[in-house]
């Protein structure tokens, strides 16, 4: 696997002024070639969820490996298309899409919004009627599976914020009959992100069987299922799975979900297609012992480079590059930002850190530069690449 490489073995000297994002384009294509032959192998489209990073460069591979694009918001939905993803391969999810997020989608001619809830199916109606346009929806329906993940990224049980409910079903079908300007053609489920256990897919798939059969007991025809994305990686140990294990997801999916005559299948992968290719850069800035004992190392990127272990407590393996040969220790690694939870990791071995290390925490290609803020009125962080021509 490539990996940011030090201009001077075992020296931070000549590395560019830090912090910065880097990427590693090679790995990057060799994750997006293992998951569309995993996905082809059954006929499966895959929307690369542009919320995980959305760096020209990235989104030039990706279009080019013939993903589609999945958005969030009108702006990604503009993003999109400004970086030559086709509008009949974008879908639009979204809990929230405003009116002017819809009537440009609308415009540009996108291949289904995924709806959220009753009142939004009128709205986009509405306004697909104002333009003279009849669009494609899918109905995000919540099926209540409850994955091992955090839950802050849990989407998919009953309270959630997120689609359609069980119990709104029926009054979703009864409204659909005076609707002239959406056309029901597919239903769509998302129950979180960073899911390891493919238990929780299988599961996901059994209740869409279910769902799906109802729909069609009743004269609705559905044209597609999006079973969304939420294939985890590995954070504790990214360079013992650099590409995820999209045959074994994939594979879960054609076991279990029953998939009708000429009926397609689409899913929303963004983490598992760039997390692992993008790392952070980063130099100790000061080294010091509070009273109490604790070393930390105090690094010049922080939660507003980083701000997943402070919003979630999230966990990225993290090195020092400069620091071969010498004995372990205990740190913690935190950030320059005015806010007590700009700490990267607390308490874990680390090897002896002096000022002017260079350290990379690792697995950042997603939910890393596309987080970040301005907070405390610091510069976005710029990205650099390595494995390709853009190096």
């Amino acid at each position: 696997m490539a990996r940011y490489i030090l201009p001077t073995a075992g020296s931070s000297a000549g590395v560019p002024p830090t912090p910065f994002y880097y990427y590693d384009l090679d790995l990057l294509r060799r994750t997006l070639a293992a998951a569309v032959a995993a996905a082809g192998r059954y006929g499966y489209r895959i929307h690369y969820a542009l919320k995980a990073n959305v760096e020209p460069q990235i989104l030039r591979e990706i279009q080019r490996a013939g993903l589609g694009a999945d958005c969030v918001s009108g702006y990604e939905v503009a993003c999109a298309v400004e970086n030559g993803f086709a509008p009949e391969r974008i879908v639009f999810a979204g809990v929230g899409k405003s009116d002017r997020e819809i009537e440009q989608a609308v415009e540009a001619g996108i291949f289904a919004f995924n709806c959220e809830s009753l009142e939004e199916l009128e709205v986009i109606d509405a306004l697909a009627g104002r333009a003279g346009r009849r669009v494609d929806v899918a109905l995000r329906i919540n099926p209540d599976v409850r994955p091992d993940t955090h839950e802050y990224i849990a989407t998919g049980q009953a309270e959630s914020k997120f689609g359609i409910s069980y119990a709104e079903i029926d009054r979703a079908l009864a409204r659909l009959h005076r609707l002239s300007h959406i056309r029901i053609v597919g239903l769509h489920f998302h129950i979180g992100s960073q899911i390891r256990n493919l238990a929780s897919f299988a599961e996901l798939a059994e209740r869409v069987n279910g769902i799906a059969a109802w729909f069609a007991e009743r004269g609705v025809e559905i044209a597609h299922l999006n079973m969304g994305g939420g294939l985890g990686i590995d954070y504790d140990d990214p360079d013992a799975e650099p590409v995820p294990d999209f045959e074994g997801y994939f594979r879960t999916f054609h076991d279990r979900l029953q998939v009708g005559a000429g009926q397609t299948v689409h899913f929303e992968l963004g983490r598992s297609i760039v997390a692992q290719c993008g790392e952070l850069l980063t130099r100790v800035l000061y080294t010091k012992t509070t009273a109490g004992g604790a070393r930390f190392a105090i690094v010049d990127a922080g939660m507003t480079e980083l701000i997943r272990p402070a919003l979630y407590k999230a966990h990225h393996k993290i090195e020092n590059l400069t620091a071969a040969g010498r004995p372990m220790g205990v740190y913690s690694i935190a950030g320059p930002i005015c806010e007590s939870s700009d700490v990267f990791a607390r308490d874990i071995p680390f090897p002896e850190t002096r000022r002017g290390d260079l350290l990379s925490i690792r697995s950042t290609g997603a939910y890393g530069r596309i987080m970040a803020s301005n907070y405390n009125m610091r510069p976005i962080a710029p990205s650099r690449f390595g494995g390709g021509p853009d190096e």
